[in-house]
């Protein structure tokens, strides 16, 4: 049995609108940047797409049931920028919008927080063909696009997160290209960490203006360790972690990063970054083990597996202390500017065919690494699953399975794994 969680910590599950919903022709939404990557050969498992997905947009209803049973506080989803604005400008689409005015109303009327994310990853194609995040245009788009957001929703919905895991969607979509929109900029895709970062901050006074009571954005973190005396696990540290962290919560980029920045740095731009957050959303899986350099790699790190620890179906290894260390690093790091975290994901991906024991085991062993951390002194508000589905994980297509409940992509049905048993059970012991 968990230990006891503070009064008040929200426990909830988290998806994202391409990897779930589906229905991507209906209602007038354009396409994003997924829809054309996925489409493209080669560029997803098995040429998988999110066309359909999970049929999130028909069978909503259905999957809010499965929250409200299971018994947490929240769900966090993400919504369509192109369901809402076809090409990414413009007046919304009444449409698109209607069908996330109906998914809040639903979760309402269960008793769940909504907590909707602005940007995950979906971006209108339309934006993408006139320079995407490269752009700095396209962080006024996003502020626009909170603005018509925070209108419809903002009544019923009072906590937000702009974007989810920036550094993500830099270094996979701009510098590697195995994600979407497939650039292989490599460093040269440092602006799209900027012009990120600034919508970000133009988005949160949109969510401001239109009376939200608590913003947060969401970072994908991760403890570094070095592998040798290098510089190099510093280096990774600042373009993960620090590149994201220092400038919404200290106003500042790391030292050789913003030399790196300087040219699409404007006057006033980081005071629009640290417009002050509510809170700091943390994505964990795994640390990351870092050597210097070998053979011709453009870069000047090198990632190395972490040898002796389990590992999930994607590869990646189990370290749940791992967690801890990070939640009382970023304590230790930021001190007061540091604001209330919330656990916007963590969950493990399993092959199909995978007692489900190994994913009770991992919730089980992160949620005490989080009551760790609260224990010595960080300020953790809630702790999210990722994720409540089986889903589209992106490059992987269908592959990875990292659901409470199973989905059976053929038929729509929905399964309710052991963990989603295990963790109710343990919701109504009061955890």
């Amino acid at each position: 049995m968990l230990p006891r969680f503070p009064d008040g910590f929200l426990f909830g599950c988290s998806t994202a609108s391409y990897q779930i919903e589906g229905a991507v022709h209906e209602d007038g939404r354009g396409p994003s940047i997924w829809d054309t990557f996925s489409h493209t050969p080669g560029k997803t498992l098995d040429g998988d797409t999110g066309d359909v997905a999970c049929d999130h947009f028909h069978r909503y209803p259905a999957d809010i049931d499965l929250l409200g049973d299971l018994g947490v506080g929240a769900y966090r989803f993400s919504i369509a920028w192109p369901r809402v604005q076809p090409t990414g400008v413009g007046e919304p689409n009444k449409a698109g919008l209607d069908f996330y005015d109906r998914l809040v109303d639903a979760l309402l009327e269960k008793g769940l927080v909504p907590l909707p994310t602005l940007f995950h990853w979906d971006l209108p194609q339309a934006l993408e063909d006139q320079g995407g995040w490269l752009s700095r245009d396209t962080s006024s788009r996003l502020a626009d696009y909170a603005g018509h957001v925070a209108e419809r929703l903002g009544d019923r919905v009072r906590r937000w997160i702009t974007l989810n895991e920036p550094v993500v969607h830099m270094a996979q979509g701009y510098a590697y290209g195995t994600h979407a929109p497939g650039h292989t900029l490599m460093l040269e895709a440092l602006p799209v960490a900027h012009h990120q970062l600034l919508g970000h901050g133009l988005a949160v006074q949109a969510l401001r203006a239109a009376g939200a009571t608590e913003v947060m954005i969401t970072n994908n973190c991760t403890p570094v360790r070095a592998a040798d005396e290098s510089p190099a696990a510093a280096i990774y540290d600042a373009f993960h972690n620090r590149l994201f962290n220092d400038p919404v919560l200290l106003g500042t980029y790391p030292d050789f990063l913003a030399e790196a920045l300087a040219p699409v740095v404007l006057p006033g731009d980081l005071d629009i970054i640290r417009t002050p957050l509510d809170a700091l959303g943390i994505n964990y899986y795994n640390p990351t083990l870092i050597g210097a350099p070998t053979g011709e790699s453009p870069l000047p790190f090198e990632m190395l597996p972490i040898e002796g620890v389990p590992t999930t179906a994607f590869g990646w290894p189990v370290v749940p202390e791992g967690l801890t260390e990070l939640l009382t690093g970023l304590r230790d790091t930021y001190g007061e500017a540091l604001p209330p975290i919330y656990i916007t994901e963590n969950g493990c991906s399993t092959a199909p065919d995978v007692d489900d024991q190994f994913r009770i085991d991992y919730l089980d062993s992160h949620l005490r690494a989080v009551h760790d951390a609260i224990t010595a002194g960080v300020d953790v508000r809630g702790y999210f699953v990722w994720s409540l589905l089986d889903n589209f994980e992106w490059a992987e297509g269908y592959s990875q399975r990292f659901g409470l409940v199973h989905v059976d992509f053929d038929s729509q049905a929905r399964t309710p794994r052991a963990s989603y048993r295990w963790l109710q059970e343990e919701l109504r012991s009061g955890r």
